[in-house]
């Protein structure tokens, strides 16, 4: 099965818009934490790929050892919440470490989405775009320098893949101005919610076609690099996400993270000591990291996030 479809020629410098390094800042959380009921057929891939988590995390967080299977019916604790990272107007933006497109409109967040983006040797360029098409069933013209892979690989060496079960695009193409690169579907959907396209963004068939009719040509995104997020959320609590740092473009997330709060003016609210254990985990999801003492007396610290967008769309 094709899993890898676009091209970028070489890894794109750090845009000089505040794309990449440092930490982001946000004021809402998307996802939540729920109880997963497994299905006939899943697998902690399929599952961590459709919800934007991690396997290692699902395992860990229900105590599953390395050779224990799944079975029907077991339900699952799922923790999925990610900081939304401030929008600077309408449109898309990308995130290529946390592995999440979030799609504004209106000045709100409308969706959120896990993808996957370039592999740390094929990086997705980061910066500005603008959607320059939009196509149903797109052929894919294999790039030379994949076709080079293939041969490498001692795979066929293909030059077009038509439209079908076998088209790496999927249904779906989101075509954007930085050259070679697209939002895309995908014919293994398993593979989303990782780094390893060749370049392009790669989302889950639902997801993509819901993508689609949100969009239009000459809508604005973005793509930016930020392993470590910090949300201070209207009730008064602080969050905490930190990514690993595959493109190996940021400093150490514990300085990037301490600037920005105390930017914010929240330094003194956070437990760092917390946050030191969140840096060193870099498990992809949003903690909370509020001091007690630093929260109303009505705000217990157990309650769960409100998610003004709803889950992750599924």
């Amino acid at each position: 099965m094709l899993l890898a479809a676009c091209l970028v020629l070489a890894a794109a410098p750090a845009a000089a818009n505040g794309s990449s390094g440092g930490a982001a800042w946000g004021e809402s959380l998307v996802g939540e934490r729920f109880v997963y009921e497994v299905r006939r057929g899943d697998s902690l891939g399929g599952i961590a790929a459709r919800h934007g988590t991690g396997a290692a995390l699902i395992a860990r967080d229900n105590a599953i050892g390395p050779r224990q299977g799944l079975k029907p019916g077991q339900q699952l604790m799922l923790e999925t919440r990610h900081i939304v990272p401030q929008s600077n107007g309408d449109g898309i933006t990308i995130n290529v470490p946390q592995r999440m497109l979030f799609h504004f409109e209106g000045g709100a967040l409308r969706t959120a989405y896990p993808v996957t983006a370039g592999r740390p040797d094929w990086q997705t360029p980061l910066g500005p775009f603008t959607v320059v098409n939009r196509q149903t069933d797109k052929p894919w013209f294999v790039p030379k320098s994949i076709q080079e892979e293939m041969r490498q690989q001692g795979k066929p060496v293909l030059t077009r893949v038509e439209p079908g079960p076998d088209n790496p695009l999927g249904r779906h193409w989101i075509g954007l101005s930085m050259p070679a690169i697209g939002i895309h579907g995908t014919n293994a959907p398993t593979s989303i919610y990782a780094l390893r396209s060749h370049g392009c963004v790669r989302m889950h068939p639902d997801d993509v076609a819901d993508l689609f009719e949100r969009v239009r040509v000459g809508d604005a995104g973005r793509i930016v690099y930020h392993p470590a997020l910090l949300a201070g959320l209207p009730d008064g609590r602080v969050f905490v996400e930190v990514h690993l740092d595959a493109y190996r473009r940021s400093g150490k997330p514990i300085d990037a993270l301490r600037a920005l709060a105390a930017e914010r003016g929240i330094e003194s609210r956070v437990d760092w000591l917390r946050v030191a254990e969140i840096v060193a985990a870099r498990d992809g999801v949003a903690r909370e990291v509020t001091l007690p003492e630093a929260l109303p007396a009505a705000t217990p610290l157990s309650t769960p996030t409100a998610n003004p967008t709803g889950a992750l769309a599924q």
